[in-house]
């Protein structure tokens, strides 16, 4: 079975920036788009920002806009997501997932779950 595996969290201060990566040991989701959803304790899950499978699509949740930068490899066996001027309720655990299409706008379009990388920020 194949296993989404998201690294790259951590504790970091208001401010401060972390770049979680995600994949599958190389593995190339062909015509699949790539979110990142998080999920702080006591709340929903909740979407962040996701790429489609050419690239050309992109969209981030009005909360992330402007400090978080989704991307993917060439390759298109990684999404990284750089987060950026980070504030102490970006503080959740985040998830990353593949789609079951080109594009996913929405967490049920997803179908593919890694087992999330947690981000506190401190204040």
């Amino acid at each position: 079975q194949v296993q989404l595996v998201a690294s790259g969290g951590g504790l970091v201060q208001a401010g401060g920036s972390l770049r979680l990566s995600c994949g599958a040991s190389g593995r190339t989701f062909s015509n699949r788009g790539m979110g990142w959803f998080r999920q702080a304790p006591g709340k929903e899950r909740e979407f962040v920002a996701a790429v489609s499978w050419s690239g050309s699509t992109i969209r981030y949740a009005d909360s992330v806009k402007g400090r978080f930068t989704i991307s993917r490899d060439s390759a298109k066996t990684t999404v990284y997501l750089q987060m950026s001027s980070l504030k102490p309720e970006d503080t959740a655990v985040y998830y990353c997932a593949v789609s079951v299409s080109s594009y996913g706008s929405t967490s049920a379009m997803y179908d593919l779950w890694g087992q999330g990388t947690q981000v506190t920020v401190s204040s």
